[in-house]
This record gives structure tokens, sequence and C-alpha cells, in this order.
């Protein structure tokens, strides 16, 4: 008889065991599987037709030929681009120090808010972005409450020097520029604040006692250092007593980030058509070089014969706002799509919005799609054809190749998908989807259960 029992209890741990085998078996590896797409990785040097697999919202491979039959979800991305979350380290997202009665005839500044909602860039597969002074130590919880905390997009942010921040009427205004104030909120929200920014100082008024032509640049550069971070610089020259060659080979630290580039009012260009040496000099003294598109800050006069002379931008930005998302400055991609027309590589384009942005605000762990990073991607349609582009000066470019959003994919989770590539027809979809809700059952008639959208403070 005790024979018997441990005979029958063998059976059942055996029963068991296969039974819990069988369901591990069943449960899928990855929740996510990218197949037959061409990975375009700068940072890790992969450049070819991979798979991606994406598993607790980490990125968890990146081979040749995983099998579908491995992940809960497949998405055939076959003919398109597949690339770490595009980073845009220049865009405004914030009320800033504009008031709210900014239209009322009582209001202290009359200055339009520049705020864009944050997570309109998920269509152009960005997913990170970076605010660009709009907000000061003053009105940064205000930013951080308001958009930063309740956004699927991630929202770092340059902090203005002025702790008021941009259109409140107190940009020229020295009291407002402590580096003090500047260094100690950085240092409170570090995880957040990426570094300074300086903007719209002293343009066409004279020099008096107080305003000295660097005042705004050596009070953000005082605050740089006091915090550790680097500063980006948005500068109008006024030689001979503030010259643009004195910023970028004297005032800039190696790290600094001067944007608008291209803007019309730089010495980019010599009169004999050649990139100016100061440009070279300042970037081999480590000076960094971004577009910052915006609505006044790019021509094809200076950008065109930079870009075919080898002096590409280090970064690619959009300065997108409520006055540039519209006609000028439109989307990332869109940007991205007007440096193809000038003669870049899809390489270099794509590592100037991804691994370089990263490494420009000390954020490597973006930009990539290395095994464990947060799975940020984008999914990208090369097209080809005759397009044309237009700058800030409303001269044209034309180009035969343009870049289109398909996909993008935020820790996981498709937040953008507007031509369905991850989902069923219809027809075939499963039964929830054909539900109709009664006050007894909301439920949502969904095709599928894959996450679409990343909820606050999931990250």
């Amino acid at each position: 008889m005790l024979r018997i029992r441990k005979f029958l209890a063998v059976l059942i741990c055996a029963a068991a065991l296969g039974v819990a085998g069988m369901a591990w078996a069943q449960t899928p590896q990855y929740d996510l599987l990218l197949k037959g797409g061409h990975v375009l990785d700068p940072a890790n040097h992969i450049d070819g037709v991979m798979d991606v697999a994406v598993s607790g919202g980490k990125i968890a491979a990146v081979e040749k030929n995983i099998p579908a039959s491995e992940a809960g979800k497949v998405v055939d991305v076959s003919g398109l681009y597949v690339t770490p979350g595009l980073i845009d380290i220049h865009v405004h997202i914030a009320q800033g120090g504009a008031p709210l009665d900014w239209f009322a005839p009582i209001a202290r500044s009359h200055l339009r808010p520049l705020a864009i909602p944050a997570d309109i860039m998920l269509q152009s597969g960005v997913t990170t972005v970076v605010d660009a002074g709009t907000a000061g130590a003053d009105t940064f919880l205000t930013e951080k409450e308001e958009v930063i905390d309740r956004s699927q997009i991630r929202v770092l942010a340059w902090l203005n020097i002025v702790a008021d921040g941009m259109n409140g009427g107190l940009e020229q205004d020295l009291d407002q520029m402590d580096p003090n104030r500047c260094a100690e909120t950085i240092r409170k929200y570090r995880d957040l604040i990426v570094g300074v920014k300086t903007a719209h100082y002293w343009t066409v008024k004279p020099w008096d006692a107080e305003h000295t032509p660097w005042a705004g640049v050596d009070r953000a550069e005082a605050c740089g250092r006091m915090a550790g971070v680097p500063i980006m610089v948005d500068f109008f020259p006024r030689p001979p007593e503030r010259p643009y060659s004195e910023l970028i080979l004297k005032k800039m630290r190696p790290g600094d980030i001067h944007t608008h580039v291209f803007a019309q009012q730089f010495p980019i260009i010599l009169p004999n058509g050649k990139v100016n040496p100061i440009m070279w000099e300042a970037r081999k003294r480590g000076v960094i070089f971004d577009v910052g598109h915006g609505a006044a800050s790019f021509w094809f006069r200076n950008a065109m014969p930079a870009v075919q002379q080898g002096f590409e931008p280090d970064s690619i930005s959009t300065d997108l706002h409520e006055g540039s998302i519209v006609q000028l400055a439109v989307s990332m991609v869109n940007i991205m799509s007007k440096f193809l027309a000038m003669g870049e590589s899809l390489q270099d384009v794509i590592r100037q919005s991804t691994v370089n942005p990263a490494r420009e605000i000390h954020r490597t762990d973006l930009g990539t799609l290395s095994v464990g990073s947060v799975a940020d991607i984008a999914v990208l349609q090369l097209l080809h054809g005759h397009f044309s582009y237009m700058d800030d000066g409303y001269a044209r470019q034309d180009g035969n190749e343009k870049l289109i959003a398909r996909m993008t994919i935020r820790q996981g989770a498709i937040v953008f998908d507007p031509s369905g590539l991850s989902m069923v027809e219809w027809q075939k979809a499963r039964k929830l989807y054909y539900h109709t809700p009664t006050d007894k059952d909301m439920r949502r008639a969904t095709a599928d259960d894959y996450p679409r959208h990343l909820g606050k403070n999931e990250e």
C-alpha cells in the first residue's frame, strides 16, 4: 500500500509539473515583436534588417529572425525603418511667464503663450522633448505639474535664466537673472532639468549701465557652472560690442549648445560662399550646433552651403511653438526631410535626431535600442517622389525624399498608429470588438488588449 501511495504521489507531481510546463510554454516570451524592419540605431552601429522585441516596456532583443510565436503581438514592419524614439531638444510646451490674461488690456504682457500640446509630437516619432526655457525658476513648478507630470511623451526642460520665463514681459530685467536661484532650482529637479537657457536678451535698444552686452549669457553660464550643466544659447549678435565670434570662441564652454545655428543673423557663410572658419574652430573646441528651426531661425541660404561643405548640425530640433507648428517648422520628420533634401544621408539624419541629442543633454540612456533600455521606438517610412520644403524666409528647396512617421512606441505602448499597422482588420476582430455597451456592461469594444496609451507616472 505504501508503494502504491508513493507511486500515485509521483504521478500527481509529474502531472502538475507537466501542466505548469505547458502554461509556461504558452506564455509569450515577448509582449511585442516588430518584424522585418530596417533597424537604424546609430548608438549601437546597427544598420540592417532586424527584428526588435519588447517586454515589460523595455527592449528585450534586437536580432535577426526572432520567431513570431515568441511574441504576444507581432507587427510586420517590412519596408519601414525602425529607429530609437526621436529626441527633440528644443520645443515649447508650457505657459512660461505669459500671464493667463495676456489678451486683456490690463495684462503685464500681451505676448501669447508659446505652448503647444506636448503629446502632439508623438505623431512624428518623437518620444522625448526638452522644453527650451519657456519656464524659469519661478514658473517651473507650474510647467512640471501642468505638462511634465501629465504627458505621455517624456518631457525634460532647459531652465530659463530669467526666473519668470518667456513672454511675461520680464526677459530684460536683470533682477530676474539670478544664477544662484537658477542653480538651486536645477539641483532640486535634476532628473528633469538638463541645463540653462538664455534667449532674447537686449536685441535692439542701446546699451546702458545696467544692460551690458553679455549680461544674459554671462549669468546663464554662471548658473551652468554652479549646477554642473550645459547652457543653450538663443542669440542675436550686435557687433562690435557683442559679436558672434566672441560667443562661440570665448563665451561658450565645451558642451554648450548654440541653437538656431542657421538663422539669418549669423555669419555662417562668407561672401565667397565658404563656411566661416570660426564655425569649424568653435566645433573643434566643443561647441554644439543645433538647428532650432522655429518660425524665424532657419534659412536655406545658410544651411545648404554649410551642409554641402560638410558643416552639418550636431542635432536637429524643431523649436515647435504656437507660431511655428502650422506652416514653417511643422514637425520633426518634416525638418529631418529638409536635411535629406539638402543632401544628408538618412543615417546622419537619424543620428542627429537620436543618439546625438541624447548625448548633448547627458541622457545616454535615451536615443538607443540597447537591450534593457526603455522601449521608445519610432517606425518611419521613407517616401520617394517630388517634394518641396520651405524655410523661414519663404524660400523653397525641392527634394526627392520625405520621411513620415507610421508608428510611435513609448515605453512599450503603441501610442501612435494611424494606419493600423498593429491592428487586425475589423472583420477579423475578436468577439469583444462587436460588444455593444449597456448600463450593466460598459466594456470598451476593442479588437485587442495591447496597451495604446501611457498613463501619467507609469515610467
